[in-house]
């Protein structure tokens, strides 16, 4: 089987004290409160990155509009078109004349600037306050190989977001899924993965075997996913880095598939099929241990880790229906959390901790909603023919998942958690399964 990698090397961050801004302790910070109201995004000026050598000029315009993409994306900012800017950002250094960006209504001024020397670049970056005339926090910089400049885009628009919601960021981070092709009746499935915005996408797989439901470990460098390639299913872990891939989980005479990482990635929990019953089971990845975690007629599935590894939640039709419920994540009593109309599918726990997503079915419809980890506070925030399979963003605030429109090809989408902002997410075709991993080191 050709094996296809995605490699990066880490970035390094480096403080700039020459850039540190104190804010007076009258002065109120540029904040964005973020709630389930109607929020007016915030108007900011993204000028291009000033190039501080000649070898910059081809990079200035192309991270100036990655990290303008990736705020305007999140429905929570709207940039001044450069038409409107009466203000100009010649050098980095300068000093900034607050009422030309006051004139145009700018809240956010985000200025930078970028070197290029051989195959590495330096990228740095100021945010500032227009209305108060104020910097936000210290001047920051990165560096790294001219192959990354994307990330260090994606890098300055996470330390934007982050000042301006006072929430991590998610821009810098990668989503593995299933890359599909082929008419509907031969669907041919490949291992993929891209940035978080649908750029820099690689296959892993190459088709031969059907593969389902990836998922990312904590750290980013492992993929837990389904494959058919011995004719039923299997759980196959790869290395991201390496290519690398072994089979794992095996049960004697059952099917296992729909596994997913611990928080601390050093062991999985997963669904088997034996005997006519469909359980769940956790195996210790170092020792290969694997201990039963339900047994019952019943069909228990989808399981996904509480962010400290004290619990599962999983889907189970236990009851009658498929419904979600929650046990501790050694096994014991499973306590059910969803009480609506409805079947309920594949929970995902918030890497926050407080919400649990899950796929709903009622009356024709299907939705991706959020609830409380007790089940209280249920709230739908798609509606389609089918919408299935969330999965969070880093920060807990953004929701991918499948949606696929009747007789049409699945896709990706995203919502914020207040189901503001559904928006379609670009792959090079159908695609469906996404799994959001963390952000980069």
């Amino acid at each position: 089987m050709t094996r296809h990698f995605y490699i990066l090397p880490a970035l390094f961050l480096v403080w700039l004290a020459a850039f540190a801004a104190t804010l007076p302790a009258q002065a109120q910070p540029l904040r964005l409160q973020i709630t389930e109201g109607v929020i007016e995004p915030m108007p900011f000026a993204m000028p291009a990155f000033v190039p501080e050598n000649s070898a910059g000029n081809q990079y200035s315009e192309a991270l100036a509009r990655v990290v303008s993409a990736n705020l305007t994306n999140t429905g929570l900012f709207r940039e001044i078109p450069r038409s409107a800017h009466l203000g100009r950002i010649s050098s980095f250094d300068a000093s900034v004349n607050y009422s030309d960006w006051r004139a145009i209504n700018t809240q956010a001024l985000i200025t930078g600037a970028v070197s290029v020397s051989g195959n590495r670049m330096n990228v740095k970056f100021r945010l500032f306050d227009v209305l108060s005339g104020q910097q936000i926090g210290e001047g920051l910089q990165f560096g790294g190989s001219t192959d990354n400049w994307r990330r260090m885009a994606h890098k300055v628009s996470d330390a934007v977001y982050s000042r301006i919601t006072g929430e991590g960021g998610y821009f810098d981070s990668r989503v593995v899924f299933i890359s599909e092709s082929g008419s509907r009746g031969n669907r041919t499935k490949r291992l993929a993965i891209m940035d978080q915005d649908g750029e820099n996408m690689q296959y892993l797989t190459d088709g031969r075997a059907l593969v389902l439901g990836p998922r990312l470990s904590s750290s980013g460098d492992r993929i837990i996913y389904t494959t058919y390639e011995t004719g039923s299913p299997r759980i196959a872990l790869m290395n991201t880095q390496t290519g690398q891939r072994q089979l794992v989980g095996d049960i004697p005479g059952a099917m296992t598939f729909s596994p997913r990482f611990s928080p601390d990635g050093r062991s999985l929990v997963f669904s088997a099929a034996r005997g006519g019953n469909t359980d769940l089971y956790r195996m210790d990845i170092g020792s290969g241990q694997i201990q039963q975690l339900t047994s019952s007629p019943s069909i228990a599935t989808a399981p996904s880790f509480s962010p400290d590894g004290r619990f599962i939640t999983f889907e189970s039709d236990r009851s009658g229906t498929s419904q979600i419920y929650v046990m501790p994540a050694n096994g014991g009593e499973a306590r059910r959390i969803s009480f609506g109309q409805g079947r309920y599918s594949t929970p995902v726990w918030s890497p926050r901790g407080d919400l649990i997503a899950f796929t709903k079915s009622n009356a024709g419809r299907f939705h991706i909603g959020v609830m409380r980890t007790d089940g209280s506070e249920e709230r739908l925030l798609t509606a389609s023919f089918l919408d299935e399979g969330p999965t969070w963003s880093p920060n807990g605030r953004v929701v991918k998942f499948t949606r696929e429109a009747q007789g049409g090809d699945p896709a990706l989408f995203s919502v914020d958690i207040t189901g503001r902002n559904l928006r379609r997410v670009p792959t090079p075709g159908p695609a469906s399964d996404p799994a959001w991993g963390p952000l980069l080191p």
